[in-house]
């Protein structure tokens, strides 16, 4: 029997003097530095998340070797200890390096020169005889300790986090919201993590307060652990958890008993932290919320109906007018079924209007948009992103905003200057991708929206649910109170446009019509080559956008190009397919390292999260102009503005030569390419592939299987989503 290796085997234990620090990110601490080892003197790269070290130490580090493809052999730090110099050569050399404000080469040479081999201990514990030496007065003598212990704090933090077996990464992040007490408070109460850090701070908490022997059963970890277990749930987009699921999980997870979990239920909606109620008409099955997704629910389920009880002053429109007024200003020619929803929407308070690609649904709003303002009505249009933004402005040739500037967003407090008390300014409301709207933003927009006012919601409902929680178009439609206008007619079918024909047939589980990529001849727009091997499927896909594509069809593969797939990880995932589309289609030198990736000038990146003071949002995609090197700062040009990044905020881009379909929503692009594979099983659903189809507007190039492509056109059942939306507008 082959003897079994243990699992840490391969751990390796470097020791050496600090030379020199290459790179240090300020907020995260991710450091890369060169360190000298044994009686040879050999410099050796190290890279990994480390605080408070400095030229001079000695660092005695755990971890392994890796390969970089551009800078070769580094060692990755897992854990590290640092040893102040000992020598008056060394301390002065320490610090020489500017590690301590208010100390630079003269005065680390009179400090030595005072104090010799005692310096360290002078400065931490006895400041007050730093007063001994020329040139250091009061001021300067609090600078210095104060210095000295922000550096030796987040050191000492690293280093707790280190025995409690947590990554070191979060080291950072931890130490900006607690500060010098880091680890006084870690230790007294580590699950205050959990409040302050919802998600990850959980896990950290656990793993802190294990290690500090901490009981299982401790009531601050089982109320922690549901209100975590709950933010789970709701991150996979339900607005509640059902009562024995979550208790099932948390038993499962935690090792807690199942008596201890439901009094900590209790417990938490004695004290207000969470809601629980009656589900499905059944007072013995519970639905739990958060306090502010219940709020939100049900504050929107009441405002609906509160709109919907005001009575609104019948418009009468002539269709004749209607006609002329937009052939007079808009050259559009509508259908009988178009006619007859903008006859009907002016009759409603709120209105639904939904329906697939090239049914009409962009003819609709400019229509709208032109009949309020001939009826000399005040007109907002909006949509849930930037992106989707921009392209309501271009299709409509008015002004757009983003949900958030609509309503005002304030992003030092998270809070929103437009609402009930300051509603908005308007006559007219118009909310272009709706189905990506969640249940809190829909909320606080309905708040804001004034009870004369008109809300019209454009959405294609088969597309992928919002991010956040809720499915709020879908069940405003299933509730049947709100009018819905439904639009079937394919308008884009005389062009013969595949793409809007089998977008329309996996819709309906029906397998598309294609022409075989060896056929591409650029007389089609919709392809499909069959490939089962993932390394083959990436080729292909680099093929295309460096060849076959610009040559066949005229588009530029960084502007005109997207790849879009399913997921984040595997050799067909955003992750590879980004660093391989990255070396093939950008020749320049990686001129920037950050955590975020490695960038060169021209490369295409995606924003991650919307930074109002930016003025810049979650999807949003650029291109970098100029990087300092030296500074760490990124210019990326988004649709003609430059936005700059300094060297902490690398991390909100990331390469966007290929994103995930989710990341696509609301947006369009002149060619899409999506691999379809058996790999993505987890995620092969009909509304998947039909967003991603309809994002394209002149090519789609599906690569993969036709097992996997049957699987997703069968998978129209995609998990359903916990919501009372639907049940709370019916139940009035």
């Amino acid at each position: 029997m082959r003897s079994r290796k243990r699992k840490n085997s391969h751990i390796l234990t470097l020791e050496g003097h600090l030379e020199h620090i290459t790179y240090f990110n300020k907020d995260t601490h991710y450091t890369v530095a060169r360190i000298i080892t044994g009686p040879s003197q050999n410099p050796v790269t190290i890279v990994g998340y480390m605080a408070g070290i400095s030229p001079g130490e000695t660092l005695k580090i755990r971890g392994k070797w890796k390969i970089h493809p551009k800078y070769g052999q580094q060692f990755k730090v897992q854990s590290y200890d640092v040893t102040l110099p000992a020598t008056l050569d060394g301390i002065c050399k320490y610090l020489e390096s500017g590690m301590i404000k208010g100390i630079g080469p003269s005065m680390a040479g009179r400090l030595v020169g005072a104090f010799g081999a005692q310096t360290f201990d002078v400065i931490e514990k006895k400041p007050e005889r730093l007063l001994e030496v020329d040139g250091i007065g009061e001021t300067k003598a609090a600078m210095i300790c104060n210095a000295w212990r922000d550096h030796h704090t987040i050191r000492g933090l690293m280093q707790f986090l280190q025995e409690m077996g947590v990554k070191t990464s979060y080291g950072a992040k931890i130490y900006k919201e607690y500060g010098s007490d880091a680890v006084e408070l870690l230790r007294e109460d580590p699950y205050q993590l959990a409040n302050d850090f919802p998600g990850t701070g959980f896990l950290i908490a656990d793993t802190i307060a294990q290690n500090l022997g901490l009981a299982k059963e401790e009531p601050d970890r089982i109320r922690t652990g549901i209100i975590h277990m709950i933010l789970q749930i709701t991150e996979d987009g339900h607005t509640f958890a059902e009562e024995e699921n979550l208790v099932v999980r948390c038993e499962n997870l935690f090792q807690i008993d199942r008596n201890a979990i439901q009094n900590a239920v209790e417990e938490l909606v004695h004290s207000k932290r969470i809601v629980a109620e009656p589900y499905k008409n059944d007072t013995q099955t519970q639905a739990i919320y958060l306090k502010e997704l219940h709020l939100a629910e049900t504050g929107l389920a009441n405002r609906l109906k509160a709109l919907l009880s005001v009575p609104i002053a019948p418009v009468k429109i002539d269709p004749d007018r209607i006609l002329t007024e937009v052939q007079k200003k808009l050259a559009l020619n509508l259908s009988a079924e178009q006619l007859h929803v903008l006859d009907k929407v002016f009759s409603h308070r709120i209105s639904i209007i939904t329906g697939g690609p090239g049914t009409g649904k962009t003819t609709l709003l400019r229509s709208i948009s032109t009949i309020f303002e001939a009826l000399g009505k005040k007109v907002q249009l909006a949509a849930p992103t930037g992106r989707a933004t921009r392209r309501l402005a271009d299709v409509t040739r008015r002004r757009a905003r983003t949900i958030h500037r609509l309503l005002g967003y304030n992003f030092k407090d998270g809070l929103f200057v437009r609402s009930q008390d300051n509603p908005l300014e308007a006559d007219a409301i118009i909310v272009d991708e709706a189905s990506m709207v969640d249940t809190e933003l829909m909320y606080h927009l309905l708040k804001a929206v004034p009870t004369s006012a008109t809300l019209v919601l454009v959405g294609d409902v088969f597309q992928l649910p919002s991010v956040g929680p809720g499915n709020v178009l879908a069940d405003m439609i299933r509730s049947e109170r709100i009018p819905v206008f439904y639009l079937n007619t394919i308008f884009r079918q005389e062009t013969e446009s595949p793409i809007v024909i089998n977008a329309h047939r996996i819709r309906k589980g029906e397998f598309p019509e294609y022409k075989p990529v060896e056929d591409i001849d650029g007389l089609s727009d919709f392809y499909f080559l069959e490939e089962s091997n993932p390394e083959q499927v990436v080729l292909k896909i680099v093929q295309l956008c460096s060849d076959d594509i610009p040559r066949r069809f005229k588009l530029d593969p960084l502007q005109d190009v997207q790849v879009l797939t399913p997921m984040h990880k595997g050799v067909v995932g955003t992750i590879n397919l980004n660093h391989v589309l990255q070396e093939v289609l950008n020749s320049n030198p990686v001129l920037i390292e950050t955590v975020g990736g490695a960038f060169k000038i021209g490369d295409k990146v995606m924003h991650l999260k919307n930074n109002y003071q930016k003025d810049v949002y979650n999807g949003d995609i650029g291109t970098i102009r100029q990087i300092d090197k030296k500074g760490g700062e990124i210019s990326v040009d988004y649709y003609g503005r430059t936005v700059n990044y300094d060297r902490s905020e690398t991390d909100e881009i990331s390469m966007a030569y290929a994103i995930s379909v989710h990341k696509s929503q609301g947006s369009e692009y002149p060619a899409v390419i999506v691999p379809m594979m058996t790999q993505h099983f987890a995620l092969l659903q009909r509304n998947l592939l039909y967003t991603a189809i309809t994002r394209g507007k002149n090519l789609v190039i599906l690569i993969g299987t036709r097992k996997a492509l049957s699987i997703a056109l069968q998978n129209d059942n995609p998990q359903k989503r916990l919501s009372r939306l639907a049940d709370r507008l019916i139940d009035s």
